[in-house]
């Protein structure tokens, strides 16, 4: 369960909202089109869809309406790398010119602002703003007592159709000490008032670098710990790259292949190739990956087959009882709030009307809000190898990109990756302060199967960072300058004057 705290006046209007006090749960009609457990992204579209098209649905939440995206994610992450990012722009202020003289960073404000945003955007996901639609929410315990049953509070919802939508919680590896001595998850780093003075991270995937970068802005010193030889494993070596020497810069310690071996109070004891070593550190955050939440539901009683993985799901998110579907972070690979929204788009086409919607057919995009920001969508070069499709790979450096250059911010490029022989797009990275805005005009062109030779005619603004997609598209449009082609134009010219 998730603990808010402290009990301020902006978590009391966030509870008010997402679990108000007195609620009472409805009375059940015979049968509901749909019933969806679990009311964050994916429960909460399932849900509202269903009854915004005429069906009648519930949704069945045991904590806070909203999940990790509101809560304990997408909201308060942001918010806090916000604030982050205005005391990085305080601290280099000088390289524009500007001299701040006397400026501190108040941590407990920070936090508070991050508090106060949540709740302002906590009645997106209100109870009674989906009641209103037509939802009938339930809160309590979830368990499935048939296949085409659900239990909460002692009511029993029969449904035509079911969406597990329970979504994922911190995995917490076995390292000895660390349950004795204390340590924080994304699910409650939020609650924090007081700044660690020295926050050792367990895990550098999205979750810890995105953290990390806020709190060594914001004055903590922070190590991150990974065990494999890259952070943020899955990305492009050259984005990962430029992003490690920001974080070394922001004055962030980085320890790769390096394991946490165990804990003993303020004592981490660190193991890598080098040996072992022994670092002080007041506070721990473990951001080693997430687990789906299937236990306790009853999904063997609804005939719902599941591994340590998650739900198991078809294409078209039906389970093994094909009465029951599931989206969001228990069922997919990709566990991010936009890739759960769609998989409920394709529940309420499959499950409402029959549709044959698929998962796979989505380009999924995907960004870690560090600054720079990696944004990637599509094949990497490396995927595209192991596929055996050949690609050209385009790449513009903002070192090279007038606005990059202006705005002080020329660390990042614009890579795309074509079929060769061919302008199709199969994949693209961007690293830039704004990457996660400019991702949606490959991601665009992917899905429309629009190339580069299309995007080579877009005008874009000048100056923008965008601009250098149109760049990476010219530099493309360049290769089908061959020599027979040259010399041909050349004579061509030469006949015109």
């Amino acid at each position: 369960m998730t603990e808010i705290s402290p009990r301020d006046e902006h978590n009391n209007a966030l509870l008010s909202l997402v679990r108000p006090e007195g609620w009472v749960n409805p009375t059940p009609p015979r049968r509901y089109n749909l019933v969806a457990v679990g009311g964050g992204t994916a429960g909460l579209v399932s849900a509202a869809g269903t009854a915004i098209l005429g069906g009648r649905s519930a949704l069945i939440e045991r904590n806070l309406l909203g999940g990790d995206c509101l809560v304990t994610g997408c909201v308060p992450s942001k918010a806090l790398i916000r604030g982050a990012r205005a005391a990085s722009d305080v601290a280099r202020a000088n390289e524009w010119g500007i001299r701040v003289a006397g400026a501190e960073i108040d941590f407990g404000a920070v936090m508070e602002r991050v508090r106060e945003l949540r709740a302002a955007i906590g009645h997106h996901d209100s109870a009674k703003r989906f009641s209103d639609l037509g939802v009938d929410v339930y809160f309590g315990d979830a368990r499935f007592s048939g296949r085409d049953r659900v239990e909460v509070a002692g009511q029993t919802l029969r449904f035509t159709r079911g969406v597990v939508a329970t979504g994922a919680r911190a995995t917490i590896p076995p390292i000895p000490g660390l349950v004795e001595a204390g340590y924080l998850t994304h699910e409650n780093v939020f609650n924090l008032t007081t700044r660690p003075a020295h926050l050792l991270i367990i895990g550098g995937g999205p979750i810890g670098v995105e953290l990390a970068q806020s709190f060594a802005r914001l004055g903590s010193r922070v190590t991150i710990v990974e065990m494999m030889p890259q952070f943020l494993g899955h990305e492009d070596p050259d984005a990962v790259n430029v992003l490690r020497a920001s974080l070394e810069r922001d004055g962030i310690e980085i320890r790769l292949a390096t394991q946490v071996e165990r804990v003993d109070a303020t004592r981490v004891t660190l193991k890598s190739v080098a040996g072992t070593e022994t670092v002080d550190a007041d506070t721990i955050l473990v951001g080693a990956g997430r687990a789906p939440n299937v236990e306790g539901l009853g999904l063997e009683t609804a005939g719902v087959q599941f591994t340590k993985h998650g739900v198991t799901v078809d294409d078209r998110l039906r389970t093994s009882n094909k009465r029951i579907y599931a989206a969001g972070d228990v069922a997919l690979r990709l566990k991010f709030t936009h890739t759960a929204e769609a998989a409920a788009r394709i529940v309420l086409q499959n499950a409402l009307f029959s549709g044959r919607a698929k998962l796979s057919a989505l380009t999924v995009p995907w960004c870690t809000y560090t600054s720079p920001e990696i944004a990637h969508v599509g094949l990497y070069e490396k995927e595209a190898r192991e596929r055996g499709i050949a690609v050209d790979t385009f790449r513009v450096d903002f070192a090279d990109l007038d606005r990059a250059i202006v705005d002080g911010q020329t660390e990042g490029f614009v890579k795309l990756h074509v079929k060769r022989g061919s302008d199709k797009i199969v994949g693209g990275t961007i690293v830039a302060e704004h990457a996660g805005e400019m991702i949606s005009e490959i991601t665009l062109a992917i899905v429309a199967g629009v190339g580069l030779g299309t995007l080579s005619n877009v005008i874009h603004p000048y100056p923008t960072q965008a601009e250098a997609i149109r760049k990476a598209a010219d530099a493309w449009k360049r290769t089908r300058l061959t020599p027979t082609v040259a010399g041909l134009l050349r004579r061509w010219l030469a006949l015109r004057r």
